[in-house]
């Protein structure tokens, strides 16, 4: 349990306060009875039913007061609830780094085995759609759910030159926003201007006026739809992917991101040459941080596979911060009257 205004808790210093006063005064009253031995015999029963009768009122009082205060300080409890999530898109690296063998037999083959294990857990009310990315991002599969129309498109994808991350998300939001325009012409790597989901051949356009922004929304409220983005390298064309996370940020959207592959990473150019894969997770990490989703980090298949069966198991449910003040006021409403009611029938007056 958590308080959203945990400084509403000062005021339980008047609890003891009451409690001070009220006990000087009963002292009072004892000694006064004391003085009147008949009226402290006729008036005040024996024993402790004697004491629950004259003290039990006050206390209950008190413990209503002290609920109330609890539920000014907006007591909230984490809850979870069955995801109205429907679409998730998965956008997969197929850049060349990919072709890299340090991951057993091949980044892409290992990446296409967990993708398929990651459609086979597939919840029933879950559709699934396929974004890969390289030079350029492309929808290779509308959202469904046809396992076998996914596992076919999986099977289909190969490595090709380049890595647009912030083209894949865009065109991620795309798929989930048919209506809007994500053509937004963010500012690419090394200053030029890139068309979403464009041949790397045909990437640079005119710099065109850029259309107006949406009203934003809190990051991570939108649920009905998140986007799993698996990648091996860096970005090296197309949107800046920070700027394109704070896009889908702004329509709520999640975007989860994987890093694949180890440090040994490294692909064959030609002759003995060859390039060092490097994964770039600083901007893996913020674009998870901006959309209030989770970075993850996977070596091998068996890894990435299981981070695919943990994301599958988390978008299944989600956890919300529900306020629970009521329960507080209805627990000192009942303390209240019940103090009332057994001060009226024990002492015929309110407490």
């Amino acid at each position: 349990m958590t308080f959203i205004w945990p400084t509403a808790f000062w005021l339980m210093l008047v609890l003891p306060v009451l409690a001070f006063f009220y006990w000087r005064n009963a002292g009072r009253r004892g000694k006064l009875l004391a003085l009147y031995p008949t009226l402290l015999k006729a008036s005040q029963p024996k024993g402790w039913w004697g004491k629950t009768r004259r003290h039990g009122p006050p206390l209950l009082l008190l413990v209503s007061l002290g609920l109330l205060i609890t539920a000014l300080a907006r007591p909230a409890a984490v809850i979870t609830l069955a995801s109205q999530r429907g679409t998730l898109i998965l956008a997969m690296d197929v850049s060349g780094s990919m072709r890299a063998d340090d991951v057993n037999p091949t980044r892409i083959t290992a990446a296409q085995l967990a993708a398929m294990e990651f459609v086979k857990d597939r919840p029933h009310a879950v559709k699934i759609g396929l974004v890969a990315f390289s030079g350029g991002a492309f929808l290779v599969q509308a959202p469904t759910d046809n396992n076998a129309d996914l596992n076919a498109a999986i099977q289909q994808l190969r490595p090709e030159r380049m890595t647009a991350i912030g083209s894949a998300v865009l065109t991620s939001m795309q798929t989930l926003f048919p209506d809007q325009h994500f053509d937004t012409m963010l500012p690419g790597f090394g200053g030029d201007q890139f068309y979403l989901g464009t041949p790397i051949e045909n990437a640079r356009k005119p710099k065109p006026q850029k259309p107006k922004s949406p009203t934003p929304v809190e990051p991570g409220s939108y649920k009905s739809a998140a986007i799993i983005l698996m990648t091996d390298g860096k970005s090296t064309l197309g949107p800046d992917p920070v700027e394109a996370a704070r896009i889908a940020s702004n329509y709520g959207v999640r975007v989860f991101t994987i890093g694949f592959g180890t440090a040994n990473g490294q692909i064959k150019l030609w002759g003995d040459r060859v390039m060092k894969v490097q994964l770039d997770e600083e901007t893996l990490k913020s674009m998870a941080k901006i959309t209030h989703a989770q970075y993850f980090h996977a070596k091998t298949q068996k890894e990435l596979a299981a981070i695919y069966k943990q994301l599958n198991t988390k978008l299944q449910a989600e956890t919300s911060l529900e306020e629970i003040s009521f329960l507080f006021v209805a627990a000192a409403t009942v303390m209240a009257f019940l103090s009332v009611a057994l001060s009226l029938i024990w002492h015929g007056r309110v407490v």
